[in-house]
């Protein structure tokens, strides 16, 4: 079955296969209130449909971490989701799943998700409850299945009591589980870089001269695509990218929707924490910011898809053109994005 397909059915069985239990749980819990960041969009996440409370949250950070919903109950999504380089599979290319078998793309940050309405490279994920259904049921990553997973979840007591604690009785179910991982997820906000202290006036904080240069150059040469305070438009893009022979069934975009502009189209990715997220890329092919930079000042090619126009140079080549000195000066901007805060908050540690 195609993921697509997956995704349809687990549609179907979350909004209307479930009887939906908010009123009683909403009651018996502790409510949490989710503070967002001034300088942040609103959210794209529907806390209507699934309030945060402190029971929710506990349960979905354990679920993060537990290793039976991968099929030899080791992988968890903490497995290739690391704090200390804002959940990403630090010094991986690409992910490493159950039974060390490989994926075919780098795992992504996991951070500020609930401004997001599409996840993944090739936004195959179309809602945060959705989107861990891909890694549990990939070969790849998890290799399990939905039922199975619940089932050894059935066999816990204390995963028992943390689902009656967070929804008023203790029934297991998809639906209760994937919104709990979703509450913990919600609250991974990552908004307290040395860039958001200063663009909301905290402190006596302020850009050294090369980190204003690297901002000024930001704004000119990089905010077309990473723009916003996500930075990023989350649109998909072909940037030039060399095609990669070690995974010659990659499509990117064009392996969701079908269309062939899609082809090698990938999810503009937010820059945030962008200094601890190596390597870089879909494929994680790049391991510094020098060798990411050094691409696009020279190294775009034809990759047989729609390369975007923004990337198009007066003379018909491709690229962004970029002196030695503005390669350092905003590799000076980017690391005031790294939010220590964040990599450091107790409450989404595994311990």
């Amino acid at each position: 079955m195609k993921i697509m397909q997956k995704i349809t059915v687990f549609i179907f069985i979350l909004f209307f296969g479930c009887e939906n239990h908010e009123e009683e749980y909403v009651k018996i819990t502790t409510k949490v209130a989710l503070n967002q960041p001034s300088n942040f969009p609103k959210l794209r996440y529907n806390l209507i449909q699934n309030p945060l409370t402190e029971e929710g949250i506990a349960l979905g950070k354990k679920l993060f971490y537990e290793g039976r919903l991968s099929k030899n109950s080791v992988v968890s999504c903490g497995f290739c989701h690391e704090q200390a380089s804002a959940f990403t599979h630090h010094g991986h290319t690409i992910s490493h799943g159950v039974n060390n078998l490989l994926g075919f793309r780098n795992a992504q940050p996991i951070q500020n998700l609930a401004y997001f309405e599409e996840f993944n490279w090739d936004g195959s994920a179309i809602h945060l409850d959705l989107q861990p259904i891909i890694p549990i049921t990939s070969e790849f990553e998890m290799g399990e299945t939905i039922p199975s997973v619940l089932d050894k979840l059935s066999l816990d007591t204390d995963y028992k009591q943390l689902f009656e604690d967070a929804f008023g009785d203790d029934e297991i179910n998809s639906e209760r589980m994937l919104k709990a991982l979703s509450q913990f997820m919600v609250t991974m906000i990552s908004s307290n870089s040395k860039y958001d202290k200063i663009v909301r006036n905290e402190g006596n904080i302020y850009f050294t001269d090369e980190e204003k240069e690297g901002f000024k150059l930001f704004k000119n040469k990089c905010a077309s695509c990473h723009s916003g305070e996500l930075f990023t438009d989350k649109s998909y893009r072909n940037n030039g990218l060399p095609f990669n022979s070690k995974f010659p069934d990659e499509e990117g975009r064009a392996r969701v929707t079908g269309f062939l502009d899609d082809f090698y189209k990938f999810r503009v990715p937010s820059l945030r924490n962008v200094a601890v997220t190596f390597p870089y890329m879909h494929d994680g092919r790049f391991k510094t910011l020098n060798a990411v930079l050094n691409f696009y000042s020279e190294g775009m090619l034809d990759n047989g898809g729609k390369i975007d126009t923004l990337l198009l140079k007066r003379d018909g080549s491709f690229g962004i053109n970029l002196t030695p000195s503005e390669k350092k000066y905003l590799i000076k901007f980017l690391n005031t994005l790294t939010d220590n805060t964040f990599l450091n908050d107790k409450r989404f540690s595994e311990f």
